[in-house]
């Protein structure tokens, strides 16, 4: 199941993803309450998106899931993780953060490169994720105009766009994501499940070292970096992604076993 980012709706997803992804696997992609042509309000904490999220999990009958967060969405995840441990069965953590993330010396524990970008006016409108996504070089940015061209295949019954109550909620829940009390990261210990964390080597949206705090502190987590990749490194090499997602997926219990055993050891 999907948990999408920031702003994002349904058609905010990459097919190249997605397809390949359902190629194996039934894949779940859906708007939590108040974004786009899902009814409701935004809850202002990324608890209150676990909790609709987990509703709706326990509405479509599932006892057990893979769950895969990018950006907010990973911070739900999380959250889905922690509230119902018994629920998720591997986890995928794209572009995303603990609790008290670094995000420089931006407001509201958001970064300074992406108060600025969210903060600009794009023509076309769709230009915005070029930045958003995809880093400045050559490469990238070819890679973001191919990102383009999947994003707008679907021409018809696409998903309602977010309204003007979206952002500032999702906002708020970032800001209170970054100043959670206690010990920073101890949390991640509990979070026991296997884990591929995945993020670009120059996110400037939610920085890069996030992810390796992440991994440093999960027992059974893994880390791949994609090179000259922003915040959509998962899209820019969807071909990679959808072949070391389905592996991970795929394969037994594998590191848990390993770091059970050298634990033992």
């Amino acid at each position: 199941m999907f948990n999408q980012h920031f702003t994002g709706n349904l058609d905010n997803w990459d097919p190249a993803v997605l397809d390949g992804l359902a190629k194996e696997r039934e894949v779940i992609i859906f708007n939590n309450a108040g974004v786009a042509s899902s009814t409701g309000e935004v809850p202002t904490t990324f608890a209150g998106m676990a909790k609709n999220a987990e509703a709706f999990i326990d509405g479509l009958g599932l006892t057990k899931v893979d769950l895969l967060g990018f950006s907010i969405g990973g911070m739900v995840a999380q959250q889905i993780t922690l509230d119902r441990p018994d629920l998720i069965r591997k986890l995928i953590l794209v572009g995303t953060a603990p609790r008290n993330h670094d995000a420089g010396n931006g407001q509201g524990h958001m970064t300074p490169e992406a108060t600025a970008i969210f903060g600009t006016t794009y023509h076309p409108p769709e230009n915005l994720w070029l930045k958003v996504f995809f880093t400045d070089s050559d490469r990238s940015q070819a890679a973001g105009r191919e990102f383009l061209k999947r994003y707008f295949s679907r021409t018809e019954n696409r998903d309602a766009p977010i309204n003007d109550r979206v952002a500032p909620a999702q906002i708020a829940a970032v800001g209170q994501w970054g100043i959670h009390p206690g010990e920073r990261f101890a949390y991640l210990k509990s979070v026991t499940q296997p884990t591929l964390v995945v993020n670009g080597n120059h996110d400037v949206i939610v920085y890069t070292v996030n992810s390796l705090y992440l991994v440093q502190n999960m027992p059974n987590a893994k880390l791949i970096l994609y090179p000259d990749a922003n915040h959509g490194a998962w899209y820019a090499y969807h071909e990679d992604f959808v072949f070391e997602t389905n592996r991970f997926l795929n394969e037994s219990d594998r590191i848990a076993t390993v770091t059970t055993s050298a634990a033992a050891d």
